[in-house]
């Protein structure tokens, strides 16, 4: 544990939505002094494809709501939802559309808990929402000189195939975390709460966790130069129309 003692203090991790921190970082926040765990959107997109089983999209944010408090309880983690915080809420896959908001909603989380670290998933082009918490973590972090690191959960490589729990480039600065013993039966317990995601979950190792700080990215563009994983899925959003929000956010602030 001594390489990543920066975030065994107080962290917020920020992730874009109910099972993500699960995946990347249930194992480390057992370890931490205070572990916070900040959602990001409500985790229901507007397409009924997402929600239709549940009877409509309130109801599937709610058991999704209900799936985080109960994981963050076995960590004896605090959770915290950014839509609470913005007018209108955020929807899943939305997040890059609602940068402004969300950055103000962060930073009045911050101001309340104070925290040594923030830990946030990697820029990798997997999901929207994910590359937009690393674009919030990256500003926010600049604004009130919080060190910020990353973790990756999934992304497509150039020949199309898919990869998990690995970061697209090395800067050298990776750390890998075996999760074992009581550690990894709770975190697996983490991991039966998603009910609703068993099938997402399903396809991750829970034993796997790596860390790094954060890299330098440019996020005036998509972060690989080949066709990223939500454009195979024929998501409505494109890798440059993410990254053009981003752009927008950047000359806006400067």
């Amino acid at each position: 544990m001594e390489p990543l003692l920066p975030l065994l203090g107080t962290t917020l991790m920020l992730v874009a939505h109910p099972d993500d921190e699960v995946i990347a970082f249930a194992g480390l926040m057992q370890h931490m002094k205070k572990a916070v765990v900040v959602f990001a959107t409500d985790g229901a997109p507007r397409d009924p494809y997402f929600w239709r089983q549940y009877g409509s999209r309130e109801n599937y944010e709610k058991v999704r709501r209900q799936e985080a408090r109960e994981a963050a309880s076995i960590a004896g983690a605090q959770d915290v939802f950014l839509p609470d915080y913005v007018a209108g809420g955020i929807a899943d896959q939305e997040l890059f559309r609602r940068l402004p908001e969300a950055a103000s909603a962060f930073e009045r989380v911050i101001a309340a808990m104070a925290p040594d670290s923030l830990l946030t998933l990697a820029y990798e082009g997997g999901h929207p929402d994910h590359d937009a918490c690393t674009f919030l973590c990256d500003q926010v972090s600049r604004r009130h000189a919080i060190p910020v690191w990353e973790s990756p959960l999934y992304h497509r490589n150039a020949d199309g195939s898919g990869a998990i729990q690995t970061f697209p480039f090395t800067t050298g600065m990776e750390i890998h975390s075996r999760v074992e013993g009581d550690a990894l039966r709770k975190k697996i317990e983490m991991f039966h709460v998603y009910r609703s995601q068993k099938l997402t979950l399903d396809g991750f190792r829970p034993e796997i966790e790596q860390f790094r700080p954060m890299a330098k990215y440019d996020f005036s563009r998509p972060p690989l130069p080949w066709k990223l994983n939500y454009e195979i899925w024929q998501w409505s959003m494109t890798g440059k129309e993410v990254a053009a929000e981003f752009a927008s956010y950047l000359e806006k602030q400067s």
